[in-house]
């Protein structure tokens, strides 16, 4: 019988499994907090556990994580991972280092089926959902990876070296990476249970953000299991242009998304949803699509984030000149809203949003459709 990744395992699930080797649930507290905390993998090294119970572990258990296959570091101090998950599939994992803060964005899946058209990742097509492990052990690698000596702390906020991190840099998590997290809804929960256990990563639900496109029973399962903070990907003010651009649009139209989002709201950390709006020069920045998406919000608490396009080979899209920008930003603003737009990060080693593309062996055979773009 293969061993078993604790990893794979928030401590509802560690606990029944050290039930079945006859020990009590604080070993399960005592080892989350040694794999997680500690980041300590070795179960020799766990020096607070009974022998026995060190030896029983390392015959039928594991700790084990994605492979390294490549790091970069931008100029801006963005670091990006490719991470082997097997059978030739590659994903991505970007940290974000900021004055404040330090995000680390995880990815759910090896690639994505919901195949949004401006996204780097959806061209890639679709393998398979990543399981909480490997989930999670992006986390758990990013922050053994920052704690390390970096020949001179070459990535912004990292430590000295050390066998385990004894300083984090990461504050929030962002699940807005490779996949549709709602489409792995049971890996990725018991993933976000994690990084909330105090035995584990401890952080606070308003600094775990889940990004969707819009899967509206998933939207009502999260909000009743763990509601985290919400973004939702928009990128468009009507249900025609978003049924091209987000196709699962077409089976969550705008009205059920908007008042999936009021449901959501009830129970959520934050007392309004994020909703990304990715702009595309000539598609859908001009003032009419401004003022349309003003009135579709008008019943939804929410900020904007505005995310202008970044580029990736063999795309149709553009992205708006800067004046674009600033008016559609200005509108939103006029009307009441808080607005961000957000700064390209990590883009010279296609980091930034949109640009993750890891290395996928699609199963879905599909051709994705671009709306092409006049110059």
């Amino acid at each position: 019988m293969p061993a078993q990744n604790l990893l794979d395992f928030d401590l509802a699930g560690l606990t029944g499994y050290f039930a079945g080797l006859g020990e009590k649930p604080f070993r399960a507290r005592q080892v989350m907090r040694w794999i997680h905390q500690a980041g300590v993998a070795d179960f020799s090294q766990m020096s607070d556990l009974a022998r026995t119970l060190r030896e029983k572990l390392a015959r039928e258990a594991t700790v084990t994580v994605p492979q390294i296959l490549t790091e970069q570091v931008a100029s801006d101090g963005t670091c990006k991972w490719l991470l082997d998950v097997g059978a030739a599939n590659g994903i991505e994992t970007v940290f974000i280092p900021e004055e404040t803060r330090g995000t680390l964005c995880i990815s759910s899946q090896v690639g994505c089926a919901l195949a949004c058209t401006f996204c780097s990742t959806g061209q890639q097509g679709f393998n398979r959902n990543l399981g909480t492990a490997e989930i999670i052990g992006q986390l758990w690698l990013a922050n053994r990876a920052l704690a390390q000596h970096h020949d001179g702390d070459r990535v912004a906020g990292s430590t000295t070296a050390s066998a385990a991190p004894c300083e984090r840099p990461i504050t929030n998590v962002v699940l807005m990476g490779m996949g549709e997290p709602l489409a792995n809804y049971d890996a990725v929960l018991a993933a976000l249970h994690l990084m909330l256990d105090d035995h584990a990563y401890g952080l606070s639900r308003r600094r775990v953000t889940v990004s969707t496109s819009g899967l509206v029973p998933a939207m009502d399962r999260l909000r009743e299991d763990c509601p985290v903070a919400l973004a939702v990907s928009l990128h468009a003010p009507n249900d025609p242009l978003r049924d091209e651009l987000v196709p699962i649009n077409r089976k969550y139209p705008l009205a059920e998304l908007m008042s999936a989002c009021q449901r959501y709201l009830e129970r959520a950390p934050r007392d309004f949803i994020t909703f990304e709006y990715i702009l595309l020069a000539g598609i859908n920045d001009q003032p009419a699509h401004a003022r349309e998406l003003i009135a579709l919000v008008r019943d939804v608490p929410c900020k904007f984030n505005l995310i202008p396009f970044n580029p990736f080979p063999g795309t149709g899209y553009r992205r708006p000149d800067s004046q674009a920008i600033q008016r559609f930003r200005d509108l939103l603003m006029q009307a009441g809203h808080v607005v961000t737009v957000r700064k390209t990060r990590g883009d010279d080693i296609d980091a930034a949003c949109g640009q993750l593309a890891g290395r996928v062996q699609d199963k879905t055979r599909r051709t994705v459709h671009r709306i092409e773009v006049s110059p």
